[in-house]
């Protein structure tokens, strides 16, 4: 098999979708990306045990305190470090700096927990439901500077039932999330790495 790109899992939390991206291995020993680093702006944040328990290296600095370029200039030094190509935001709760974006435009990808280009931004549940919407759902995405309004990868729906609140939304989207968004990050590694590989036969 054609080698495999190497993926950055970018989080701020739990790190649930890294679990999702890290389990889909076993399901499909074939994928087409490897998991080479697991980074957050909070030390403290699960999603690092989890890495660390599954043999992942892992980066992190506090941004408190921080310019975002500063910040973002030593995220990018880690990734070059480990040598990432591909960079997948899972629950990453900071905006990126222009700068940083542009670098690595096109291999930045991020799941949003609603069917772009509705409700982009935060406390997307609970807008979908007030705007009484028959479907909640995520969607995959690239990023770029404008905040959530890169191309859109792929998408799940989730029906939105008469009683749900934004919690019980939120969990039924979660787990839509963790299973598209393993699919769509292998998809899209395999396109890029057969486009480049075509490129240079040219």
């Amino acid at each position: 098999m054609a080698e495999k790109l190497r993926v950055a899992v970018l989080l701020s939390g739990r790190g649930t979708n890294m679990l999702a991206l890290s389990e889909y291995k076993r399901r499909d020993p074939e994928r087409n990306y490897e998991i080479v680093l697991v980074a957050s702006n909070v030390p403290t944040a699960r999603g690092l045990v989890l890495a660390k328990r599954f043999g992942v290296k892992t980066w992190s600095m506090s941004h408190e305190g921080m310019a975002r370029e500063a910040f973002d200039a030593a995220l990018d030094a880690a990734l070059l470090d480990h040598k990432v190509e591909l960079i997948a935001l899972a629950g990453y709760m900071r905006l990126l700096s222009r700068d940083f974006v542009d670098k690595w435009e096109g291999r930045i990808l991020n799941v949003h927990p609603s069917l772009l280009p509705l409700h982009k931004g935060l406390d997307t549940h609970r807008r979908a439901i007030l705007a009484g919407d028959e479907h909640g759902g995520c969607s995959v995405h690239l990023v770029t500077a404008d905040l959530d309004s890169g191309p859109v990868l792929a998408q799940a729906k989730v029906k939105i039932l008469p009683r749900d609140d934004p919690d019980s939304l939120a969990a039924r989207v979660l787990e839509a999330e963790h299973a598209l968004y393993p699919l769509a990050l292998d998809e899209y590694c395999r396109a890029l790495r057969d486009g480049e590989e075509g490129s240079d036969d040219d």
